[in-house]
């Protein structure tokens, strides 16, 4: 199975700076106009989404204990490991090429996860790529932190990751 990798990066309007109202110059019509440029179907295509805001320059300075590559490197490697594990056997060796039936038998949810995920799957008006994307995206997280099971934080992390797509996609400005 061949996957495709890519990173798409996108402005919310021409300008760049919706939503911030203080520095974005376009008009509602215009930010309606330039996200409809992209489809919600494309958008459920990707498998994470998520949105990056400014940054004062105290942030950019402030000195601050942060992981090390080496350190994400390590957890990098030891979620590939699990999922080499996991999958051994099979003909897909990561959680992204699960598909509806896999990602039932691998990726199992407790109660309350699957309370969550019901909540979030009409509230947020998911489609059924998205409600799959989000669990095998929760399993990845939860084997990045060496969890043997997704736990409600990995499917609130997910979830997040699903947000910005939706955020101004289809409801308007």
């Amino acid at each position: 199975m061949n996957c495709i990798n890519f990173v798409v990066p996108m402005n919310p309007c021409a300008c760049g700076y919706f939503p911030d109202r203080e520095r974005c110059c376009c008009t509602e019509q215009e930010v309606s106009h330039y996200l409809g440029r992209i489809s919600r179907p494309l958008l459920d295509r990707i498998d994470i989404c998520t949105e990056v805001t400014g940054i004062s320059y105290e942030e950019l300075t402030e000195k601050q204990e942060n992981e090390t590559s080496a350190q994400i490197r390590k957890r990098v490697e030891y979620a590939h490991r699990m999922q080499q594990e996991r999958y051994e056997g099979l003909p897909l060796h990561f959680n992204a090429y699960l598909n509806g039936n896999q990602t039932e038998l691998y990726c199992p949810l407790g109660e309350k996860e699957q309370k969550l995920l019901k909540n979030a799957f009409g509230k947020l008006n998911l489609s059924a790529r998205a409600y799959y994307k989000i669990i095998k995206t929760a399993r990845t997280i939860a084997d990045l932190e060496q969890e043997e099971r997704i736990l409600e934080q990995h499917l609130l992390e997910a979830i997040r990751y699903r947000l910005p797509g939706g955020a101004y996609w289809g409801r308007g400005v």
